[in-house]
């Protein structure tokens, strides 16, 4: 039985918001190789649970999900953020630490 892997997905690199971001995903590992359709070159799979993606409120309803149902699970916590957020007007605060200059 494919593992279901639980985890807080982080924002994409084309949005600057945090839409999509506050909600738990629940989608499940390859279980099988993928294969390449002589006929038509497509990439094709027998697994169809690779194509179900859940989406929970909280961690916590995640995992009673997968419990319920018996579905092995690994929950991958998020990564804090590496850099501060500034705002633009923050390059010219005059309690910034080093002066803006061209």
């Amino acid at each position: 039985m494919a593992t279901a892997r639980i985890y807080l997905p982080a924002k994409t690199a084309m949005q600057s918001g945090t839409a999509r971001t506050k909600s738990w995903v629940l989608d499940f590992e390859q279980a099988s190789p993928k294969a390449i359709e002589p006929l038509m070159g497509w990439t094709s799979s027998s697994d169809t649970r690779q194509q179900v993606r859940l989406r929970f409120d909280s961690k916590e309803e995640a995992v009673a999900y997968c419990e319920q149902h018996g579905i092995p699970y690994r929950v991958f916590e998020p990564n804090p953020p590496r850099r501060r957020i500034m705002a633009y007007a923050d390059n010219f605060a005059y309690t910034r630490r080093v002066p803006w200059t061209h």
